[in-house]
């Protein structure tokens, strides 16, 4: 994938402030490694959802919709578009001082990013704060940059690609009215 010169210096500038002020800090790598860690196969998304779930009938609705759309993103992110859109992954600067497991996929959307965006906006939806979500899934995207596995810009447009793949899972299959659910 040949991308525009623009996008080129937005992936060097995030990456060189990564390397001058996050990398190579005991705490800030331990914290960047877990989280990319747990949203691996969106485990950390998956978690969230069974604990949300067991509260109400409601809730478990919404962990089954998380689980069963999160598939389903990761099918057309990791799948489709990464086929579509090959991009090399970016090299490590250093090497690295915790276990990663190593992607098998193109860099071109994060599928981390794209998975933490849409559980974001389904678990908002659910009654979940978006200032507590939101965060999460961009510190779970940045994550990916911050190992080295992802440029700066697969994660941008994985949270794009996130945001809109959870405003189309909520409109197909949106949750039962919260004042009636749990009456049936």
């Amino acid at each position: 994938m040949n991308e525009p010169a623009i996008v080129t210096r937005f992936d060097a500038a995030v990456d060189n402030f990564f390397d001058r002020h996050l990398r190579g800090r005991p705490l800030v790598d331990r914290v960047f490694y877990s989280a990319s860690a747990l949203g691996d196969f969106s485990l950390i998304w998956h978690l969230v959802g069974a604990a949300r779930g067991v509260r109400s009938d409601r809730d478990a609705h919404a962990a089954v919709r998380l689980s069963v759309c999160l598939g389903i993103e990761s099918a057309l992110v990791n799948g489709a578009l990464k086929s579509l859109l090959p991009r090399n992954r970016p090299r490590a600067r250093v090497a690295r001082p915790l276990r990663l497991r190593s992607p098998k996929t193109t860099s071109f959307p994060s599928g981390h990013a794209s998975a933490g965006f849409t559980a974001a906006t389904l678990i908002t939806d659910a009654g979940g704060s978006s200032i507590v979500w939101y965060p999460l899934a961009a510190a779970v995207g940045l994550s990916r940059v911050h190992v080295s596995v992802h440029h700066a810009s697969d994660v941008a447009a994985g949270a794009i690609v996130g945001v809109a793949l959870g405003q189309i899972a909520k409109r197909v299959w949106p949750l039962p009215d919260p004042t009636t659910a749990d009456e049936e």
